[in-house]
Order: C-alpha cells, then sequence, then structure tokens
C-alpha cells in the first residue's frame, strides 16, 4: 500500500509500506493492506511504518525502532489520516 505523510514544510515520506501504526483519539490503530476506508484525527505520538526500508531522502527524519523488525517512527504533534483504496495520506505538524 502506498502512504504519503506530508507537513506544511515539506514531504516527510512517500513510498510502499505493509502497514502502519498511527496514534489516534481513543487510542493506537493499525492500518493494513485493504483496510476498510477511513478518515480520522490524530494526537501526538508515533507514526510507525512497517516497512522493508526506507528511501535515504525521508530516512534521516525516521528513528529505527529495532533492529530485527523493520520499523521506522516519525514524531507527530497532531493530524489527520485519510486511507482508501490502498493509499493513504498522513498530514501533520
Amino acid at each position: 500500500m502506498n502512504i504519503k505523510i506530508l507537513t506544511p514544510e515539506y514531504v516527510v515520506f512517500e513510498g510502499e509500506v505493509n502497514s502502519v501504526l498511527l496514534p489516534g483519539k481513543n487510542g493506537e490503530f493499525h492500518i493494513m493492506k485493504n483496510h476498510a476506508g477511513i478518515v480520522s484525527s490524530l494526537i501526538g505520538g508515533k507514526v510507525k511504518l512497517y516497512v522493508n526500508s526506507v528511501n535515504e531522502i525521508y530516512a534521516k527524519r525516521f528513528t529505527k525502532e529495532n533492529e530485527k523488525d523493520s520499523v521506522f517512527s516519525y514524531q507527530i504533534k497532531s493530524g489527520v489520516v485519510e486511507f482508501n483504496h490502498n493509499k493513504g495520506i498522513i498530514l501533520c505538524e
């Protein structure tokens, strides 16, 4: 599935991921391939991408969660996510 993460200043990430874990108002939620369409607000926390690798262009903005799994995180203050037809966009600050 394709995910794009945007801030007002720059594109944080754009590419294929296996899944994404997001900080929602009612707790974290996981979006996986073929997930139902969703629009949700996000609170401060970590956006975690489950991906084989992150392109060099974007890697400097991410923290690798551990060496064993390919989980990369990006800290946000707030935002909104829209996901439909295996394409998602996360607008955040």
